[in-house]
C-alpha cells in the first residue's frame, strides 16, 4: 500500500503540470486579458464582477460606450489592445511590464510554474495583495460551505437510501421518491431565494442573518456563544445547498444497496440464518457503500469550489467560489491560476483519499496489484 500512495503522490507533478499548461494556454490566449481590463479601469469603463451577475453598472456601461466611440473616433496610436486609443504608448508599455506581458508567453509560463514549484503564487493583478493571502482569507467561508453541506447530505442521504432500499415499493419509497424528485428538479439558488423570503425578513420572519460567517461581535461572545452564532449565519446557506444535493446521493445508495440485496452471498447468509440487520449491515453495507465513497471527494471538491457560487453571491457570503470567479471575469491571472493549481492539487488528494477509503470499507481491495 505505501508503494502505492508512493506512485500516485508522484502522478501529481505530472497531472499538475498537464493541467496547467492546457489551462494557460486557453486562458493566455482568450481575448480581454488584465492589459484591457487596466485600460477600462483608467478609462473608467471597468464593471465589478458581480454587477454582470445582478444586471448593476447598465448606465456607465451606456455612458463608457460613448466616451470610447468618442476616442475611438479621436485617432491616436494603433494597438492592438481594445480600448487603448488615445493613451499614450509608454504608459500602455508600463502596465504591461506590470502585468508580465513584456515578456514571450513561453517565459511566462516558466517563470509561473518555477515560482508554483516554491508555492510562490504573487500577487493580485487589482486587489494589490497576495495571493496566498486572499485563498487563506476565502477558505473558512468555503471550508465550512463545503465540510458541513457533504456531511448533512451523507449523513440523510445514506440511512435514507438504505431504508429505501429496504422498502421498495413501499408506499414509504413512493413518497420519498416525489420529494427527492422536486429536490433534484429545483436548482439550490432557488431553495436559497425561498428560505431568504420566509426566513429572512424578505416577506415573514426575519429569523436568520444574511451577510457574513458571523456577527460583529463574535470577538465578544463565549465558546457556545460563537458556536451557536457561527451555525446561525450557516444555517440558511446549508440548507439550501443541502435540499439540492441530497437526491441524487439518496437515489445511488438505494440503487446499489438493490443491487447487492439480491446477490447469491446474501441469499446463502439469509439461508445460514443470520437475522435482516446482520445480514445488511455485516455483508451488503460493505460492498454496497463502495460506489456511494467513491463518489465523496468529487462531492466534496464540487460543493466546495464551484456549487456554491451563486449561494455565496446570495447570501454575501466571500469565499473561494466568488474569488476565483471574480478572478476568471477580471482576468486576474496571478490568483486564477493560484486558485487553479490549489484547487487542482487538493482534488488531487482527496481522489487518493477516496482510494484509500475503498480499503478502509472493504480490506479485500489491493490496491498493489493494479497497474497505476
Amino acid at each position: 500500500m505505501l508503494a502505492y500512495i508512493i506512485r500516485r503522490l508522484l502522478l501529481i507533478i505530472p497531472t499538475l503540470f498537464g493541467i496547467m499548461i492546457i489551462n494557460f494556454a486557453v486562458i493566455q490566449t482568450a481575448p480581454g486579458g488584465p492589459v484591457e481590463q487596466i485600460i477600462a479601469q483608467i478609462q473608467g469603463n471597468a464593471v465589478d464582477a458581480t454587477a454582470r451577475v445582478t444586471g448593476g453598472g447598465s448606465d456607465l456601461n451606456q455612458d463608457s460606450l460613448g466616451e470610447q466611440q468618442r476616442l475611438d473616433q479621436g485617432g491616436g496610436f494603433e494597438s492592438k489592445y481594445r480600448g487603448a486609443r488615445g493613451l499614450p504608448p509608454e504608459l500602455i508599455a508600463e502596465i504591461e511590464a506590470m502585468v508580465g506581458f513584456d515578456k514571450p508567453i513561453h517565459e511566462r509560463f516558466i517563470n509561473m510554474m518555477g515560482n508554483y514549484a516554491t508555492f510562490n503564487f504573487g500577487d493580485s493583478f487589482f486587489q494589490d495583495r497576495k495571493v496566498i493571502d486572499l485563498v487563506l482569507d476565502k477558505m473558512p467561508v468555503s471550508i465550512s460551505l463545503g465540510l458541513w453541506t457533504t456531511l448533512l447530505t451523507y449523513l440523510i442521504s445514506i440511512p435514507l437510501g438504505i431504508r429505501k432500499a429496504v422498502r421498495d415499493g413501499s408506499r414509504f419509497d413512493v413518497w420519498t421518491s416525489g420529494i427527492i424528485i422536486f429536490g433534484n428538479a429545483v436548482p439550490s439558488f432557488l431553495f436559497a431565494v425561498l428560505l431568504i423570503v420566509l426566513f429572512a425578513g424578505g416577506s415573514f420572519v426575519d429569523w436568520f442573518p444574511l451577510r457574513g460567517l458571523t456577527s460583529e461581535n463574535w470577538s465578544e461572545l463565549s465558546l457556545l456563544g460563537k458556536i451557536g452564532d457561527y451555525f446561525w449565519h450557516l444555517t440558511l446557506p446549508l440548507l439550501a445547498l443541502t435540499i439540492g444535493a441530497f437526491a441524487g446521493l439518496t437515489m445511488l445508495t438505494k440503487n446499489s444497496f438493490l443491487d447487492q440485496i439480491n446477490q447469491q452471498y446474501v441469499v446463502t447468509a439469509r439461508a445460514k440464518g443470520l437475522d435482516e440487520k446482520r445480514v445488511l449491515y455485516g455483508h451488503v453495507f460493505r460492498n454496497g457503500m463502495l460506489i456511494v465513497i467513491a463518489g465523496f471527494p468529487s462531492a466534496f471538491i464540487g460543493i466546495l469550489f464551484t456549487g456554491s457560487l451563486l449561494i455565496e453571491v446570495i447570501f454575501s457570503l466571500d469565499g473561494l467560489g466568488l474569488l476565483g470567479f471574480e478572478a476568471a471575469l477580471n482576468r486576474d491571472f496571478p490568483v486564477l491560476f493560484g486558485t487553479l493549481f490549489f484547487f487542482s492539487l487538493l482534488g488531487l488528494v482527496m481522489n487518493l483519499i477516496g482510494d484509500l477509503a475503498y480499503v478502509a470499507v472493504d480490506p479485500r481491495i489491493d490496491f498493489e496489484s493494479r497497474e497505476v
